[in-house]
């Protein structure tokens, strides 16, 4: 693949994140499958094209500024009839030679990539990434296309497969995971514009999800089965310690209460065989006041909560 000098200084984490913001010129929206979080549209199915397209990154710029989506966008024109796109079928591929170091950093944070896909099952907040990155590089240096179903994940090692159910409609869609993020705290996943429309992430733009991962090397008959949403919707929590030390953990649930967050919670749990005090708050109206009581979390001197959707 030609390098610009640019690009050459950035396969900078190995392309670790690739292309969310790249400086290239697109091309033009087509119809076909496509791809997700800063990629090209290929007509492909998720095969690499890394070496047809000459990849490039703005890495002048900093993290925070590369990976913000507040620009972010939805299709200027008439989208494709999303429930006429075909869900990608789980198969056994070898891992992208890009996007998968591990551990790798990002905005101070630091992660690790799973082995692989195999019991992964996390709940939390989806997001979705559109028009700001069709056309540019994905992490593993295929090209995003927001038509395609796939995602984004910071563990997940690309690419691999899992289930994402929204769990306040019970819609579900297969994706293929070939991009790192999202790197906004607080989000589990972040879904291809497509994916989003499918199960009613999208236009609100985030919503409580489930994800499972998926091991190809199951039958189809095994794959997991959508999530079963009951008529209760599920809660948004934050978790701001696991205290194994009952003074400490009702010390801090004391200085939440006081700074009037909301409900505070100490409940009992086992971590490893250990018998912890978790501390949340909540559960919250939605995912703003989830990030705003976060920040103010943040502000008074505490670790950034977990989000815990239950």
């Amino acid at each position: 693949m030609k390098k610009s000098g640019c690009a050459a200084a950035t396969l900078l984490a190995v392309l670790l994140l690739a292309g969310c913001s790249g400086t290239k010129t697109r091309p033009a929206a087509t119809n076909g499958v496509s791809r997700s979080y800063g990629h090209a549209p290929t007509g492909s199915t998720g095969s690499s094209d890394a070496g047809s397209t000459p990849f490039n990154d703005d890495i002048s710029r900093s993290q925070d500024s590369r990976y913000r989506d507040s620009s972010d966008s939805v299709p200027g024109g008439p989208p494709p009839d999303i429930s006429k796109l075909v869900e990608p079928v789980p198969k056994l591929e070898p891992r992208s030679l890009y996007g998968n170091k591990s551990p790798y950093s990002v905005l101070g944070q630091t992660y690790r990539v799973l082995p692989g896909a195999r019991d992964y099952d996390e709940r939390g907040i989806a997001s979705f990434y559109g028009n700001k990155f069709h056309g540019y590089k994905t992490s593993s240096l295929e090209t995003y296309d927001m038509y395609a179903f796939s995602a984004a994940s910071k563990t997940l090692p690309l690419p691999s497969y899992a289930r994402v159910t929204n769990l306040q409609n019970g819609k579900s869609v297969i994706v293929r995971v070939n991009d790192r993020g999202p790197f906004h705290e607080d989000r589990v996943i972040d879904l291809s514009y497509a994916a989003a429309v499918k199960i009613g992430i999208w236009p609100k733009g985030t919503g409580l999800v489930e994800v499972r991962g998926i091991d190809p090397g199951e039958p189809a008959s095994e794959l997991p089965p959508p999530v079963v949403v009951t008529s209760g919707h599920p809660g948004i929590y934050l978790q701001v310690g696991a205290f194994s030390d009952a003074d400490n953990a009702e010390r801090v649930a004391q200085r939440l209460r006081q700074a009037g967050l909301g409900t505070v919670q100490v409940t009992d749990a086992e971590i490893n065989g250990q018998h912890v005090r978790r501390v949340r708050v909540g559960p919250l109206a939605d995912v703003n006041s989830a990030d705003q009581v976060s920040a103010r979390i943040e502000g008074m001197g505490l670790p950034r909560p977990q989000v815990a959707v239950d």
